[in-house]
């Protein structure tokens, strides 16, 4: 018997995704059809230009905005940003340091901090029972 091998494809909107970039800035010859793997493997490779200029400049999308900006995305809902934002509009609002974004930023680090507690607290337990940790 001879089995099929069906190449892998996925909705623009994933490709997108994965590519860390605002599907709607995207052309439209990508947003009009699917992306395959070895299609989205070459995309991360060697970027064309439209990927590198979307990844430089944006607009980009929010879990982006929320990284760049060293927030969650909860954090730029709560800020009141809704839509995707271009590099020169995050580099403002870092320079501007609304009231809002020192906040959020504050909570985030406070959020990482106890992460790292939590983690390390597991590893001590997980030390002391002799059990490998995860």
């Amino acid at each position: 018997m001879k089995s099929h091998q069906t190449t892998q494809t996925m909705k623009p909107a994933t490709a997108a995704k994965k590519l860390g970039v605002y599907l709607e800035a995207t052309p439209a010859e990508f947003r009009e059809g699917v992306v395959s793997r070895a299609e989205l493997n070459a995309l991360q490779a060697d970027p064309p230009e439209w990927l590198r200029e979307l990844r430089r400049n944006g607009p980009h999308p929010r879990p982006v905005v929320a990284a760049k900006l060293g927030i969650s995305i909860s954090g730029l809902a709560r800020g009141g940003i809704t839509e995707p934002l271009t590099t020169e509009q995050i580099d403002a609002l870092k320079r501007d340091r609304p009231d809002w974004l020192e906040k959020e930023r504050a909570t985030q680090a406070e959020v990482r901090k106890e992460a790292a507690r939590i983690k390390e607290q597991k590893a001590e337990r997980d030390d002391q029972s002799g059990r490998p940790g995860s």
